[in-house]
């Protein structure tokens, strides 16, 4: 027989002031947070996460430079690399790593790291400048803002990697920088940027925004031969050529319809529907940031 209303059981008078205090408790825990030995990032294995501007530079046509003159050329990146990394701790930057003709350097300002490569990229063209007998020897900078994972003096994870490859996209003596740095210092140096439009880069699901610095009109850097699959005119070019290939496999596959559709039912056409699906799966996949007028500028 259940109790009436208003009386208390002998349950109740146990278990109420009980739940009450776990009640208090859990209040009590959530306020305090959770306990301070409880780490957020991997820190058994010495790796933790941070936020940084991270500054990549390479040497355009390397290769092509070493095997002309591979002493002087040797000689000559040792010099420029000096210069570079002075200016790197100028602008209150850490040398990381470098490796052949590569550098890689972090800033805790974006707008430092951007003011580091103009300043880099001003004193070495004016040292090419100074001994026009010698070949030209142009470094390549990009530039990215990204969380990354460190571990003892080495970085990893996806910010380096946008770096790398905005490395790339630079023209010789150029400067690439992606959204994430631009949003941050376009009101903050009295510089112009080019947008290239959004890349996409391999391994990273989503594009990438790239902007070209605009170092100065005063100086002229002759560029040298584009090495195949470098560059930003390769890049498209590439770019278009995959798009191509798509494009004719789709063609076939339309054709092969048609005659299917010809050969079984010549009075009632259907071939056209998967073909609109076909022309709309290719516009999709046209290259971001690449202007379409190219598709025929490459075939002449």
């Amino acid at each position: 027989m259940a109790p009436g209303p208003g009386v208390r059981t002998v349950t109740d008078r146990f278990t109420r002031p009980l739940l009450q205090r776990r009640f208090r408790i859990s209040l009590a825990e959530i306020r305090k947070g959770p306990p301070q030995d409880a780490p957020m990032t991997d820190q058994a294995s010495g790796i933790r996460r941070k936020l940084i501007t991270i500054f990549c530079a390479d040497v355009q046509g390397y290769s092509a430079l070493v095997e002309r003159d591979e002493v002087g050329t040797v000689t000559r990146l040792k010099q420029y690399r000096e210069i570079m990394v002075d200016l790197i701790g100028r602008h209150h930057g850490r040398l990381i790593n470098t490796w052949g003709d590569g550098l890689v350097a972090e800033f805790g300002s974006p707008v430092e790291a951007v003011f580091c490569a103009v300043e880099t990229q001003r004193r070495l063209a004016t040292r090419n400048a100074e001994d026009p007998a010698m070949p030209p020897m142009w470094f390549r900078i990009g530039i990215n803002l990204g969380d990354v994972m460190i571990e003892g003096s080495d970085i990893y994870g996806e910010g380096v990697n946008i770096a790398a490859r905005l490395e790339s996209l630079a023209e010789p003596g150029g400067i690439c920088i992606s959204g994430t740095v631009f949003e941050q210092v376009r009101k903050k140096l009295d510089i112009g940027f080019d947008f290239l439009g959004d890349r996409e880069i391999k391994n990273i699901a989503e594009p990438v925004a790239a902007y070209r610095v605009q170092i100065s009109p005063g100086i002229a850097r002759p560029a040298p031969v584009q090495m195949p699959g470098s560059g930003l005119e390769s890049d498209a070019d590439a770019a278009i050529a995959k798009w191509r290939g798509q494009a004719w496999k789709l063609g076939v596959l339309a054709a092969f319809l048609l005659i299917v559709n010809l050969l079984t039912s010549p009075g009632r056409m259907w071939f056209y529907w998967p073909l609109l699906g076909f022309a709309f799966f290719l516009l999709m996949r046209w290259p971001s940031g690449v202007d379409p007028r190219r598709l025929w500028q490459s075939r002449q």
